[in-house]
């Protein structure tokens, strides 16, 4: 009987499934959620505020793997009553006569122990808490709408430990201490936004703000020991942020706008309503921050608070509206902090890129919904950047302007931008959107001649080609060309580096250390400099490079890098600990106890990056003991896709080697 019940009441919303939005407008969840790190459990009770559109006998919520109690129904302004559900294929469904304009309360307790999208883990020896709903996954922790198209108002309220930030999306209303010893921190968000934008986040930090010009508060988020770590993680972000309210020309749309680094996080960043989270492998000192800083994904991110967040596109085919949007205004935000000769060298960089893709047979149109992450941010943000030069900057500006106001807090297609431009230009752009947009092919040859059209530094860079050497190679390197120029000639024939070469900046140091592998006599001195560069980069190579050319001066080399960690993911210590094991008369250290620290790196309780590099090393050394396989076992089950993929693959090399 149970189980003819469960196929009628499917049969029975079926129609309403295929068309929910037609039927229920969610419009508010308000809820409190309790954070069990220990048991990685979620509970929470939630009430949404939802108006019939069409009389309907049945709703759902989408809500993976959970459980629920105490479902009640209201009318606005009424007593509660129970409310018969169905939790069923990952969903809830609410049976009820629902009548056309009528408002109602839907509440329920519901406990969820997330496979994905809720992430539990340890950092330091304490639990950290955070979410990546990207898409359709938020449902996995907290029972929403799997459909970009429905925007709801969050208000989350999150009880934890006092000694912890719980962060969510939106203001904090108020943070109040409970009788059992927990906190309860509550945020409030005032506009809509669709469900995979939902966050939160758990974990020991402190923060700094600050206040852009418009009067938004900006919240910079750090974990307690890397309060010399803040300004240069953060470096730039009020300037970016105050640039782009005025470069877009629509306010910033939300209450506060909140960055936070998370551990072994899945991708860059998330551009979460209000709380971007962003890996903290972007967490750089001074040094640091010349090689690989934060600067590009902090403004991509603070992009798609507008493009994205406010307006969304309505499906796949338009993904292009969010990422090449966020691409593109991010170029301009470090534009207007690096110059125009850098904005044009990354536009170069995507060309050469987006060449590689076509000439692989990989490239396809722009509304392709397979198509690639470098076809959606950077052919868009090539897309938008030759727009702007044929309808011109007044134009292109006031469209995108015009364009978020109409359709804001709503979903878009391609043709809502493009009728915006349209209307403004006076023309019609059939023509570019089937060139630009709609063709499978990328133009990159197009792209590369208005880009050496539109800049003088980029013909230089061209005219600059070492490939064939030529008398005017060595020449390159002795007079003024940019460094981008240098580093490309020091690429192709590295042999034409002087002493003269060592005086330039760190872009070309850097090349030299890349590409000058064997190092002559005449420029050891000079080389050995390279050590002293404020790049992790530089110092890495240069080190290996050294270490390798000067047998009888290892000791030197290892002596003076011998403090030196590098990135999060200790680039130089664990090169330093490998050279050190390999050099025989070197007898400073306890080896032992060098090769236990290179093995003990191999374990969860460091990051992504440090682990697949200590692996590597092991595997190279043919070292990869008990220890190491056993984490590397382990590895194999991580929640980080790339972690997963390098330790099956390196798992089965080091089968191949035991055969």
């Amino acid at each position: 009987m149970k189980k003819f019940f469960i196929i009628v009441f499917v049969l029975l919303v079926a129609h309403a499934f295929a068309q929910q939005t037609s039927y229920v407008n969610f419009i508010k969840a308000n809820a409190t959620l309790n954070l069990i790190p220990d048991s990685t459990l979620v509970e929470g009770n939630v009430s949404y505020e939802i108006k019939i559109l069409k009389a309907t006998d049945s709703i759902f919520l989408d809500a993976v793997n959970m459980k629920f109690n105490t479902v009640e129904i209201a009318k606005s302004d009424a007593v509660f009553g129970a409310l018969s559900y169905l939790n069923i294929d990952n969903k809830i469904y609410f049976n009820y006569p629902f009548k056309k304009n009528e408002s109602y309360v839907v509440r329920f307790n519901y406990s969820a122990k997330p496979k994905k999208a809720m992430y539990f883990l340890e950092r330091e020896n304490a639990p950290q808490v955070w979410t990546q709903g990207q898409g359709k996954y938020t449902s996995n922790w907290f029972p929403s709408i799997d459909d970009v198209n429905d925007k709801i108002i969050f208000n989350l309220s999150l009880v934890g430990d006092p000694e912890y930030k719980l962060l969510s999306n939106g203001a904090i209303t108020e943070r109040i201490e409970l009788p059992n010893g927990s906190v309860k921190t509550s945020y409030k968000m005032k506009k809509p936004m669709p469900s995979y934008l939902l966050a939160l986040v758990y974990g020991k930090y402190n923060k700094e703000t600050k206040t852009s010009k418009s009067g938004i508060p900006l919240e910079y988020y750090y974990y307690p020991e890397d309060s010399l770590k803040v300004e240069p993680t953060y470096r730039y972000s009020k300037q970016m942020f105050d640039f782009l309210e005025e470069e877009i020309g629509f306010a910033f749309p939300w209450q506060n706008y909140k960055q936070v680094p998370v551990h072994d996080f899945l991708y860059a960043g998330m551009e979460n309503t209000s709380l971007t989270i962003f890996s903290d492998a972007y967490v750089v000192d001074s040094i640091g921050f010349n090689d690989k800083n934060y600067v590009n994904v902090n403004a991509h991110e603070l992009a798609h608070q507008w493009f994205g967040d406010l307006v969304t596109a309505k499906s796949s085919e338009h993904h292009w509206l969010q990422e090449g949007f966020a691409t593109y205004y991010a170029l301009l935000a470090e534009r207007d902090i690096f110059g125009e000769n850098y904005f044009n060298f990354k536009l170069l960089e995507s060309i050469i890129d987006l060449s590689h893709q076509e000439l692989s047979g990989e490239g396809t149109s722009l509304l392709d919904t397979k198509a690639s992450s470098l076809t959606f941010y950077q052919r868009g943000a090539w897309v938008l950047h030759i727009l702007r030069g044929v309808v011109g900057d007044r134009v292109f500006k006031q469209a995108v302007k015009n364009y978020l106001e109409k359709h804001q807090f709503g979903n878009v297609e391609t043709s809502d931008f493009i009728k915006e431009v349209e209307r403004l230009y006076g023309k019609s752009l059939t023509s570019f959107v089937n060139y630009w947009i709609k063709n499978k092919s990328f133009p990159y040859e197009k792209a590369y001649e208005v880009l050496r059209k539109e800049s003088e530094f980029i013909n230089e860079y061209a005219m600059v080609d070492c490939e064939a050497k030529t008398s005017k190679c060595a020449d390159y390197l002795k007079y003024y060309v940019s460094d981008e120029a240098k580093a490309k000639v020091i690429s192709q024939v590295p042999d034409l580096v002087t002493l003269g070469t060592f005086k330039n900046g760190i872009k070309v140091r850097q090349a030299i250390s890349q590409y000058v592998t064997k190092i002559p006599e005449n420029l050891k001195t000079d080389y050995e400099s390279l050590l002293d560069d404020q790049s992790y980069i530089t110092i890495e190579k240069a080190l290996y490079n050294l270490w390798n050319n000067f047998p009888l001066e290892r000791s030197k080399y290892l002596a003076k890098t011998r403090g030196i960690s590098g990135f999060s993911d200790k680039n130089v210590r664990l090169l330093w600990i490998v050279l050190n094991l390999n050099t025989a008369y070197y007898q400073t250290d306890d080896k032992q106890k060098l090769f236990n620290e290179l093995v003990d790196y191999t374990g969860e309780a460091y990051n992504v990056d440090l682990r697949m590099n200590a692996f590597q090393y092991l595997y190279l050394m043919k070292s990869c003991n008990e220890e190491c396989e056993a984490n590397l076992e382990k590895a194999k089950s991580h929640y980080n896709w790339r972690m997963v993929k390098f330790a099956k693959e390196l798992s089965n090399k080091l089968e191949e080697n035991k055969k």
